[in-house]
């Protein structure tokens, strides 16, 4: 499995498109990024599944957390 891929993702709160790089060597990671735009926060939640060699993105915004 290649450790990094490119994803493009739009900010949930102004649609603005992003590209990040993730880096999936540590697994299956939670973390946020900052819109560029609108410089609002975005909740990422990437997993890793190594045995059908895929990386999955969940883009969401700070504010639809339920906890």
């Amino acid at each position: 499995m290649k450790n990094y891929t490119e994803k493009n993702v739009k900010c949930p709160h102004c649609g603005h498109s992003i590209g990040i790089t993730l880096d999936s060597s540590n697994g299956s990671q939670e973390f946020y990024d900052e819109c560029p735009a609108c410089c609002h926060a975005i909740h990422l939640n990437m997993l890793v599944d190594e045995q059908h060699d895929k990386v999955q993105l969940f883009v969401d915004a700070d504010d639809e957390q339920i906890f």
